[in-house]
């Protein structure tokens, strides 16, 4: 039996159907049920509840064998921080898997060995620290910048030519597609054959800057889109004035000072461990269908 958090997440839902397809027995801990596809309803057990809360956590892990364990960020509105929010949600399951014998497989952030404070970054590096000190089988599938926070932008790109972030222009920004993290976090939970704890850090083959990526957005949908950096201060107190806590803006801020500082490079990748999808292939299957006229 395998147990799938966040299932009608974006990297969640494709992991349901990824281990679905490989006959694997799935049970899915969802806050409500009514989210999911029918077939995932006809085809998976499902318990009802979050999997921050611990009686819900260990109802899931009962006669399980591996677990897809990601923690959803902390809400726009929440007025602690980030770090207390990742280790609040899984100090159960960290307690159950290991006494259960559980292999799990997590999502986290690529950067660990970076010095300073990264916002939800360190907040997933925290984690991990944790999951490993409960001596549960891991592997941590070590992320950089989704391609997916871009779809934010696919309005700005339509109707104005602009997408824009607090990232650096010229500094180069590691990716990945959430399908490429998806059918990695299936292939380990499908192969029983793995026991203790690692690291698989995951990024697309390419290393683009903001601007490179401007670039590409503009050769894939025939039309001059440009990228638009806004000054950190700005960035921060522009998501307050939307009604953010501050404890967010500043994790959100942390966050892409230490991107823009390099912390996914300081961990390092294996050129042959490399996803799948490059940034262009992503924009031409992905973006381009969310920015059409």
């Amino acid at each position: 039996m395998i147990v799938i958090t966040t299932p009608t997440g974006d990297i969640g839902r494709q992991v349901v159907d990824r281990v679905l397809e490989g006959g694997e027995p799935v049970r899915v801990i969802v806050r409500d049920p009514s989210r999911l596809p029918a077939h995932v309803r006809a085809r998976a057990e499902v318990v009802e509840g979050s999997h921050a809360d611990a009686d819900t956590i260990t109802r899931a892990l009962k006669g399980a064998d591996g677990m897809f364990w990601l923690v959803p960020p902390a809400g726009f509105h929440d007025a602690g921080s980030a770090r207390s929010h990742y280790l609040e949600f899984t100090r159960s399951v960290c307690r159950e898997a290991a006494a259960r014998g559980v292999r799990v497989v997590g999502v986290t952030s690529l950067g660990r060995g970076y010095q300073g404070e990264a916002g939800l970054l360190s907040a997933a590096l925290a984690m991990d620290e944790l999951i490993e000190a409960s001596g549960v089988p891991y592997r941590a599938l070590a992320l950089p910048f989704f391609m997916e926070n871009l779809l934010r932008q696919a309005p700005a790109i339509k109707e104005h030519g602009t997408f824009s972030m607090a990232n650096a222009a010229d500094r180069p920004l590691p990716t990945v597609a959430t399908r490429d993290v998806a059918a990695a976090a299936a292939a380990l939970l499908l192969d029983s054959s793995w026991s203790g704890q690692a690291r698989v850090p995951l990024a697309g083959p390419d290393n683009l800057t903001p601007d490179a990526m401007a670039e590409v957005i503009s050769d894939t949908l025939g039309r001059t889109v440009r990228y638009h950096q806004i000054p950190l201060s700005d960035f921060r107190t522009a998501m307050v004035q939307r009604g953010a806590s501050p404890a967010f803006a500043q994790d959100m801020a942390a966050m892409v000072e230490a991107q823009n500082n390099g912390i996914y490079d300081t961990e390092p990748r294996n050129p042959g461990s490399a996803a799948a999808t490059g940034f262009r292939q992503w924009c031409q299957d992905t973006l381009k269908l969310d920015t059409r006229p």
